[in-house]
């Protein structure tokens, strides 16, 4: 493998604006593998693959866990079919959460908003009592 191939910790850190305590934290957990020299890292094209889905995984509300099955599940003789789906399969179930949550996010909202109109009602009522007396 060329030195073109792979990325030290740092340039990996630069490009996925990531820490080096995250970048170990992912191998430790063995989602990620990097080349091991004496102490240094390099990390090669599919390291940088998994980070790009791992971020991503993380962004969208998957769990550590669901992304390393998603990530064990490639398979380049079957075209990435299974991953694909079982992918698909997971993220139509986390939009379904996060439209939930917002519908939920969103009464709260409203409910705060009525209490926070209010209480702005009876502090303007006692002001007004205060002021006449």
């Amino acid at each position: 493998m060329t030195e073109d191939n792979v990325m030290t910790i740092r340039e990996m850190c630069d490009t996925f604006e990531v820490t080096p305590r995250t970048l170990r934290f992912y191998e430790a957990k063995e989602l990620l593998f990097p080349i091991r020299q004496g102490t240094k890292r390099l990390f090669t094209r599919r390291d940088r693959a998994r980070l790009k889905l791992i971020l991503r995984g993380k962004r969208f509300g998957f769990s550590l866990e669901e992304i390393r099955q998603l990530l064990d599940l490639y398979n380049p003789s079957d075209e990435q079919g299974t991953q694909l789906a079982k992918t698909y399969e997971l993220a139509c179930q986390r939009l379904a959460d996060m439209e939930r949550q917002r519908e939920e996010l969103d009464e709260a909202i409203e409910e705060l908003r009525n209490r926070l109109a209010w209480g702005e009602e009876q502090l303007s009522a006692l002001k007004s009592k205060e002021a006449a007396e």
